[in-house]
Formats: structure tokens, sequence, C-alpha cells
């Protein structure tokens, strides 16, 4: 017969022995837990027609994981990151986000890029009371007003209306003052935001509309929509366009021969380092906005470091080499996420928007504040003038003096040539 062994130590021994043995096991599941990693998660358009800047935005939030985990993660945990391929597919949006938050347990979400990607994500973010980084999309609180919302482009509170008033301020300072007005832009979500700013501006500066039309996002041949402006002879032309269409409408410009005083205005692409030098010369006068230049007016802390790094994987990953337009912009996406879970040192959804709607954070495109709807509290959209592009060599566009910053006047670093034809000479 099995005898049962008794311990031979004393009640309040054996007591001690097993309550110490439950502290070390408390603890080992203490330190467990601790070093768990904490999981953001987002799509990124890695394929589609947005995947020339999804892929460096995402290898930019990249990036910034690595900063992170350098300095030891957050809250003393790692940061490990999950992405999928959105596809630049809207429809993809949902499953992506119920997928990360239901099967991968991510801690956080991050938007995709755009306005079109960014649109599908907010009732899954109300409904589950997300905090959530915005990615360069246009007035995507403007109907829900989602407190818990908060969006890295630089558009201010009021986004239609500050996404082009430093076009509009800049066409009204010349001398004589243009007149006449033609707008134009793509039937999609992005571009019918910032026409209808523009039209406000349009009143509010004393200009004359005397073209104001969209085309289908499907359209291939621009060139009969630049004649049809030319034949209104506009001072002015306002183009709110993606991609594809900035460039058609740029080389359908320089086809027929289209010389407003001013062009530009709202051009998605113009930005991007195969867009400018595929186009070259043509991109000479244009007045557009833009978020960064390599002027002397934008080199913030940290951005030259980050530049360096991203400099070096783009070149290796086969991706944009220059990477001036989304990737500072996604980096201080998360990097304010970041700062905002150290801050409230928590990973709780509500703590973490209150400490990012109370404070102010410095990152590497500068200092943001949020104020109404998410937005930045003051507007920084900039208008850079593309000024004496010859050729298409890339190493041009890496030094001053390509993209000089007209507006706002805090970041100016030279002044427009006007009109738009001087520019092309």
């Amino acid at each position: 017969m099995m005898r049962l062994r008794t311990s031979t130590l004393p009640g309040w021994a054996l007591v001690g022995a097993v309550a110490g043995t439950l502290v070390l096991a408390g603890a080992g599941v203490l330190v467990a837990r601790a070093a768990d990693p904490i999981r953001i998660g987002l799509g990124m358009a890695l394929t589609g027609g947005l995947s020339a800047n999804g892929k460096p935005a995402l290898m930019a939030i990249r990036i910034w994981k690595d900063d992170v985990n350098k300095k030891g993660g957050l809250l003393g945990r790692p940061v490990e990151l999950i992405s999928y391929d959105d596809q630049t597919n809207p429809a993809t949006v949902p499953g992506i986000y119920t997928k990360l938050l239901d099967v991968d347990k991510v801690d956080f979400v991050v938007s995709g890029y755009g306005t079109n990607l960014i649109a599908p994500l907010m009732p899954i973010a109300m409904e589950r009371k997300l905090t959530i980084m915005g990615i360069l999309g246009l007035a995507n609180n403007e109907k829900y007003k989602y407190p818990n919302y908060f969006q890295i482009q630089p558009s201010g509170p009021d986004p239609e209306a500050n996404w082009a008033t430093g076009f509009f301020e800049i066409a009204a300072r010349q001398n004589p003052k243009p007149q006449t007005i033609a707008l134009i832009g793509a039937d999609a979500e992005y571009p019918r935001h910032a026409i209808a700013g523009a039209r406000e501006l349009v009143k509010k500066f004393g200009f004359t509309a005397v073209y104001d039309k969209s085309y289908p996002p499907s359209t291939v041949d621009y060139t009969p929509i630049a004649r049809a402006i030319k034949a209104v002879n506009p001072d002015i032309v306002f183009v709110a366009s993606y991609p594809p269409d900035s460039v058609g409408m740029v080389r359908a410009a320089a086809e027929v021969g289209l010389q407003p005083k001013i062009f530009g205005g709202g051009m998605v692409g113009l930005q991007f380092t195969t867009v400018m030098t595929s186009l070259g010369p043509m991109l000479n006068g244009i007045v557009n906005y833009d978020f960064w230049a390599p002027e002397a007016t934008m080199m913030f802390p940290g951005i030259k470091e980050f530049f360096a790094e991203y400099q070096k994987r783009a070149k290796e990953g086969g991706v944009d080499p220059l990477g001036y337009y989304l990737p500072p912009y996604a980096y201080s996406a998360v990097q304010i996420l970041g700062l905002a879970i150290e801050g409230s040192k928590s990973l709780d959804q509500q703590k973490v928007a209150d400490y990012i709607r109370s404070n102010e954070f410095s990152t590497i495109v500068g200092k943001v504040r949020f104020g109404a709807n998410g937005e930045w509290a003051k507007s920084r959209v900039l208008q850079v003038q593309y000024q004496g592009i010859k050729g298409t060599d890339v190493e041009q566009f890496r030094v001053p003096g390509k993209k000089v910053v007209l507006y706002p006047e805090e970041f100016k670093s030279g002044n427009v040539i006007y009109p738009y034809s001087a520019a092309q000479k």
C-alpha cells in the first residue's frame, strides 16, 4: 500500500512556503505579462493606386517601431506591428480591422493612407470606442465628430477651407489681382472635399468662377478637359486630383498650351519622387499644396536622422528614394500614439485619447496640437512652387530651391514667380 508522505515542516513554515511559491508564480506571470509586446495594427496600400505612397508609409512606421524598441519599448514592453495590404480598396478595410481586433488582438490601430481608406474605418472605431490616428485624410471626421479621432495631416480646424487657403492668398496678393478661376476635380472623396472648400474661398477672395466641373475617376485622357478650360481663359486653375489624374492634367496642360497666371492647388502626386522625375520641367511654375520640402525653414529636430534611415532602407527596398511627402507624417502619427501611451501610462483607449487631446507633441514634423474634430489646432498646409527644374535627375530634388515654400509666412523660403508662364522659361 502506498503511503502518503507528511511534511515535517512546522505549520507556519508550510504556510510560508506555499505563500512564497504563489508569490513567485505570480511574479512570473507579471514578468511574462510585462514582456508581452504592445501590438499596433493597420491596413496599408501595398498594391493598387496608392501603393507608391503606402509602401514608404509602412516603412516609416517600421522605423518608428525600431527606434522605440531600441529605447526599451513602451511602458517597458516591446512594440510589435501587424499590417495587411488594403489594396487601395475601401471594401477591404472593415475585414482587415475586424481581424486585427478580434483575431490578432492588437492594442491599438492606426488608419491606412488617404481619405477613401480612412472613411470605412470610422464606423468601426466609433462602435468599439477606439483611439484612431488618421494618416492623411481630408475632413473624415466632419460628419461624425468622433472625439477620439486624430489626424496627422496638418489641415487645421476647418480642413476643407484650410486645404487651399494659402493657394488663394498667394493668388490674391498678385498685382494686378487675378479675377477669374476654373475649378476641376475628380468625382471622388478627397477631390469633392477640396473643391467644396475652394468654392468657399472663391467667394471669400472675390474671384469669379468661369468653369466648375468634375470628371469620372476612370478618366484616362485629360486633353479635352484642358482644352475646355483653355477655352474660357481663366486667370487661375485650381485642380483637385489623385496621382494618375494629376500627371494627366499636367501633361495635358503642356500639350494644349494652357497658360493661366496661377496653376495647381490640390494635386496629389506631384509630391512623389517618381512623379517629379517623370514630369521634370513640366512642373516649373506650378503652385501646389505640400507638407514638407528640403528647405532650411523645415528642418525640425529629428527630421534629418529620420530621412537618413529612411533613404537607406528605401534604396534597399526599392521604394520612393526621397520620401518627403508621406513618410515623416506616418512616422509622426505613431510617434504621437507612443508618446501618449507613455504619457498616460496606460493602454486604455480613452485615457490615451484624452492625453492626445490635452497635450502638445514634439515630433519630427514639428510641434503638433490637436483641436476641433481631431484636426491640427492650427493649419500648416504648405504651398510650394516648383522652380528651376531641369531634366529628370532625382538628385536635384534633394537640395533647396526646387520646391520653394511660399506659404505660410513662418516657413517661407522664397518668392513666387508670377505668372505661371514666367517660371517655365
